[in-house]
């Protein structure tokens, strides 16, 4: 049952916005300042319309227009009838990835780009995963490789076993100790999802690559359950480079036939 959060108390003590800010950005900013001190969870119910109006000395357009923004970003969501009002809501990892994403829907990086950062964190988070991961977890990782350690029946087989094997990595980034890198982790493996080149060389036939992937993968798992990190870190870091020299390979090869197509 969800818990209805105090009415009576005042809003905390905030630092004076910059002049540039407008007022429902602000009280926007100073929401979520009272949801955090108030240890609101997901399902509990904030303050109705007219409470929040006193609380933070706002009018009626200014406070909806907050709510507004907190609903555009996934922190709450609104229910109307009986009982309705505004609720803390769940924040879903994948939909927070794809907003960010967003940014770069008009600039989007190169492959290069993500691979750069990718061998910085996965070794990482491959060390961080030393010791933590239960037998349910490893059972996860292994039903997830057990969806391409096999050749493709057909060319839809194929592609998707492509993106399992990112999802492998994704598995890794969600049992990650660190939040933080765990979501960084499995940022950069949704940009890869989808770049528009990726896509196009996911769907590529390739059987080595997969050959390659799964034997780096396993090798993984035996380092992580045996507690051997500096091994882990280490076929991680070589998983990611060869994976970048391929993919790098792959993109310059099809941006030639493409170039090659549009000749005369």
């Amino acid at each position: 049952m969800s818990k209805q959060a105090p009415s009576d108390t005042r809003p905390p003590a905030a630092a004076a916005p910059p002049r540039s800010a407008k007022r429902p950005q602000e009280i926007c900013e100073r929401l979520k300042d009272w949801i955090v001190d108030h240890e609101l969870k997901p399902g509990d119910r904030l303050p109705q319309e007219r409470e929040l109006m006193g609380l933070f000395k706002a009018s009626k357009s200014t406070v909806r227009e907050a709510l507004g923004a907190l609903q555009t970003q996934g922190l709450i969501r609104m229910r109307t009838g009986p009982g309705g009002g505004a609720y803390i809501a769940p924040m879903d990892g994948r939909r927070a990835m794809e907003l960010l994403g967003n940014y770069f829907f008009f600039a989007q990086p190169s492959i290069g780009d993500i691979y750069a950062l990718r061998k910085l964190l996965e070794p990482e988070m491959a060390g961080a995963l030393v010791g933590r991961l239960s037998e349910a977890d490893f059972q996860r990782l292994h039903a997830t490789i057990r969806l391409y350690d096999h050749p493709p029946t057909s060319f839809e087989e194929e592609y998707r076993q492509r993106l399992a094997e990112l999802d492998f990595h994704s598995v890794l980034a969600e049992l990650c100790p660190n939040p933080v890198l765990g979501f960084f982790c499995g940022f950069l493996q949704n940009l890869l999802r989808n770049l528009t080149i990726c896509r196009r060389i996911y769907g590529t036939p390739n059987p080595d690559l997969r050959e390659s992937g799964l034997n780096y993968q396993v090798r993984l798992l035996a380092a992580l359950h045996h507690g051997k990190e500096s091994e882990a870190r280490r076929i991680m870091y070589d998983h990611m480079c060869a994976a970048q020299t391929y993919m790098e390979t792959c993109e310059a090869e099809l941006t030639n036939r493409f170039l090659r197509l549009d000749r005369p």
